[in-house]
């Protein structure tokens, strides 16, 4: 994977990955990872698609802005970036939190956009159940209880970076072993060691904030948009639950998949995103 640069916008030194020619597809990932996380489906997608991956503020090697994570201020500063980067019209496709900045930039700035992909998120106001009640599934929503604490989490993980993300592919992915491998391990551990998990807990901390941004988001999103989980993922039903907010929309499950769906079934997924794009497209 091209090892990326860096691009001043919006007051954030951005780290930007950025490979193939023609359409634009932006790709923004979750927690706890980085840009790395697409570094399949992005090498798919340049065969025919201008390709840029970037690490949102406070995740990866992006710098940690003091505060504004929450998906507004998030999606004004892509916004930003991609001014910066000269890009016109692009699909914006978000995975995990990357999503939760997709649903808002759908509303904010749906005049650049083809389209919007929303991979396996849970979405605050909008696919986040508002109450996290104890029963056989709701182990997967613990941290967003957790990351929002102020200061514990660092206190606890500082130096245990790696439990974490043991932790996380080994119990949300479909098949851990034939996904992540030492060196994947290896590079995520990187850019969350050294204090630099705070910043991308600051989206967790921004989720009340969240809910009330987007229950002012009230009109459908009027671009198109799809909506994808994982089959065994943190958000089968995404579609279900986001149909409420669009005017067009399509999606469903990827197969054999648990949360981390562009590591685990990239090729799949890729070909969703370049149909869709390809539908987007066709009905300029």
């Amino acid at each position: 994977m091209n090892p990326g640069r860096t691009v001043l916008a919006a007051g954030v030194s951005w780290h930007v990955v950025e490979r193939g020619q023609g359409p634009v597809v932006v790709l923004a990932a979750g927690f706890p990872q980085s840009s790395y996380a697409w570094r399949h489906v992005l090498r798919d997608l340049a065969d025919d698609h201008r390709v840029i991956a970037f690490d949102l503020p406070g995740q990866g090697d992006s710098s940690r802005p003091p505060d504004g994570y929450d998906t507004d201020t998030t999606s004004d500063r892509v916004h930003e970036l991609l001014r910066v980067l000269g890009i016109g019209r692009y699909l914006y496709v978000g995975h995990d939190i990357g999503a939760w900045v997709g649903f808002a930039h759908a509303h904010r700035y749906p005049d650049e956009l083809d389209g919007v992909a929303l991979i396996d998120a849970n979405i605050p106001g909008v696919s986040l159940d508002p109450v996290i009640a104890i029963g056989e599934q709701d182990w997967k929503s613990w941290h967003f209880l957790f990351n929002r604490l102020a200061d514990l989490p660092e206190k606890l993980l500082d130096g245990r970076e790696r439990v974490l993300l043991e932790w996380f592919f080994g119990h949300k992915t479909h098949d851990p072993a034939a996904t992540f491998g030492d060196a994947d391990l290896d590079e995520y551990e990187r850019v969350l060691s050294g204090g630099k998990l705070t910043g991308l807990l600051g989206y967790y901390r921004a989720v009340l904030t969240d809910i009330e941004q987007n229950a002012r988001h009230a009109e459908p999103i009027r671009v198109p948009v799809l909506a994808l989980g994982g089959a065994q993922g943190s958000a089968p039903d995404l579609l279900a639950k986001v149909r409420p907010h669009a005017a067009d929309i399509r999606g469903g499950v990827i197969a054999d998949s648990g949360h981390y769906v562009p590591e685990e079934q990239p090729a799949a997924l890729a070909a969703a995103l370049r149909g869709f794009h390809a539908e987007c497209r066709a009905a300029f």
